[in-house]
């Protein structure tokens, strides 16, 4: 299975850009046995439209134009579902198992995700009901993305 991250908003040089490539890398190396390849970020540019509202239709759309296709789709929502680690793992596992051709993970701009769009979506996932900038985000996922090959890879987890 691929994994996509999808990401309104474009991540300048630096230690941040640097972390997301370092997890990614490793997820990459790890998850190679596992049936589980890609890791690569794909950005959107933030819409210039006036209103939160319009901003968020527009990148909406243009989410809608990259991620069809056969997929678990995976809103990240300060008002999803929260899970740990070996959940998250597992419901990886289980995607991959039941035939998934690509995850797509995605986090909005700004403004956030459309909740049209979050709905459309197979999960919406929340990291905590705080409010995070899209780097951290970022950096946050391609941790449990790493996190994950690890915990379906047999790697004996701390937290068990």
């Amino acid at each position: 299975m691929r994994i996509s991250i999808f990401a309104v908003g474009r991540m300048k040089q630096g230690p941040e850009r640097e972390l997301v490539a370092r997890y990614l890398g490793r997820a990459a190396a790890s998850g190679k046995a596992l049936g589980l390849t890609g890791f690569a970020v794909t950005e959107l540019a933030e819409s210039r439209a006036s209103s939160t509202m319009a901003r968020r239709s527009d990148e909406a759309r243009a989410l809608r134009d990259i991620v069809s296709g056969s997929r678990a789709l995976i809103a990240l929502d300060e008002r999803g579902t929260v899970m740990g680690s070996a959940e998250f793992a597992a419901r990886l596992g289980r995607w991959r198992d039941d035939g998934a051709e690509t995850a797509g993970f995605v986090i909005g701009g700004a403004d956030g995700l459309d909740p049209a769009f979050v709905k459309e979506a197979n999960l919406s996932l929340s990291f905590s009901p705080l409010t995070w900038p899209h780097q951290l985000v970022r950096i946050m996922l391609a941790e449990q993305l790493y996190r994950a090959t690890t915990i379906l890879s047999g790697h004996p987890y701390h937290r068990e």
